[in-house]
């Protein structure tokens, strides 16, 4: 769903399955209600919801965002688990969207090997951040240098392990 297409049972239980999975996973969610109701004002065009639903009542959703050339999957959550269904409406699902409306590709958000499998290859990502104390700044980024060289030497090792064929020129080199 997108647009007017997401019902405000849509947006609540999307904030429901948000609340849940922070609690269980990240320890506080970020997002507060009041940036649902601000998305669903002003971004409900540029949101795509996928909905899992058991006697008419939400039980899954994944929440994506859509961009000129990528759909960029963001927030998942369930009240009722069944296995692979989390596949199903944050990967299966947001693969045909993008197919379907011509965007060049799906980013999954970062992180979880389990991606490997469902044909999402590792690639490095970026992220901005100010940080206000200059030796704090520092150390940060010190570590940063190191993280960056051993995220790499991961994306490397974990690409290998990809479901594609590999090319049979590389196989006989």
């Amino acid at each position: 769903m997108t647009g007017a297409g997401i019902e405000p049972r849509h947006w609540q239980a999307m904030w429901d399955f948000y609340q849940d999975t922070g609690a269980r996973k990240w320890g506080m969610p970020y997002l507060t209600r009041a940036f649902f109701e601000i998305a669903a004002e002003r971004l409900k065009d540029d949101i795509l919801m996928v909905m899992a639903e058991r006697g008419g009542r939400p039980i899954a959703g994944a929440m994506n965002l859509i961009g000129r050339e990528a759909l960029f999957g963001r927030y998942w959550g369930c009240t009722e688990h069944h296995p692979c269904l989390h596949f199903e409406l944050c990967y299966y699902r947001a693969i045909e969207y993008a197919i379907g409306h011509g965007l060049a590709r799906v980013e999954a958000g970062a992180q979880g090997e389990h991606k490997l499998m469902r044909g999402y290859l590792p690639r490095q990502t970026h992220s901005l951040h100010w940080i206000a104390d200059g030796g704090f700044a520092e150390a940060v980024g010190r570590y940063l240098e190191a993280e960056r060289a051993a995220v790499g030497e991961d994306i490397e090792v974990l690409t290998g392990y990809g479901p594609f064929r590999k090319d049979r020129r590389e196989e006989r080199e």
